[in-house]
């Protein structure tokens, strides 16, 4: 019984050690591209669906904390009904910068698993970690998920306010700020920092 099987086992690794020698080039280039094809459908596919906001707020941790603060923000309702969902403010849209955030946040599953924010107590606790996280990242990618709706040449400072006018004509033109320096709780409730020295 042992031995059909391992017989077996050393024919297909000789044709798979040289695949050429029983295959015609054609047929191995068809084969090659079905399954380029396939694979990179599928993993496009699975990409896209994780980026949807039916996957972000799966977990209840996502759900009834911080997706539950985004609803009462104009990202969500507007008069315009330009809405932002998770993935445009949290995920880059240029395809390498979104494998690389894609990378990133893989090790955020292990949070998911060993439970570190499965409570409203333990997110609080940890609210201001996880906000320093978001902050820094979008700090050193100039704030690039902003920019993906933002579009600075864009703006009508007439119809900014002073303040507004003034960082955005001044310190975001000159690079000294960016996005996220002056707009940390536009889409959730910032975490408690007082005495802290957070900027």
């Amino acid at each position: 019984m042992i031995r059909p099987a391992v017989t077996l086992l050393r024919r297909y690794w000789t044709v798979l050690r040289r695949p050429s020698v029983h295959f015609s080039l054609g047929f191995l280039t068809i084969v090659g591209f079905i399954a380029g094809n396939l694979f990179w459908g599928g993993f496009n596919t699975a990409l896209e669906f994780a980026n949807t906001e039916k996957f972000c707020i799966g977990c209840h941790e996502m759900r009834d904390n911080v997706y539950k603060e985004l609803q009462g923000t104009i990202h969500f309702t507007n008069r315009s009904g330009v809405r932002a969902k998770c993935s445009d403010c949290h995920v880059p849209h240029e395809w390498t910068a979104k494998i690389a955030r894609k990378m990133q946040a893989s090790k955020e599953v292990w949070g998911k698993i060993f439970g570190s924010i499965n409570t409203p107590e333990k997110f609080e606790d940890k609210r201001l970690m996880l906000a320093q996280h978001e902050w820094n990242r979008m700090k050193a990618n100039d704030s690039l998920e902003c920019r993906n709706c933002h579009e600075f040449d864009y703006m009508d400072f007439t119809r900014q306010s002073p303040r507004a006018a003034e960082a955005h004509s001044n310190q975001l033109a000159a690079g000294t700020l960016t996005c996220i320096d002056c707009h940390k709780g536009i889409a959730h409730r910032l975490p408690q920092m007082s005495g802290l020295g957070v900027k």
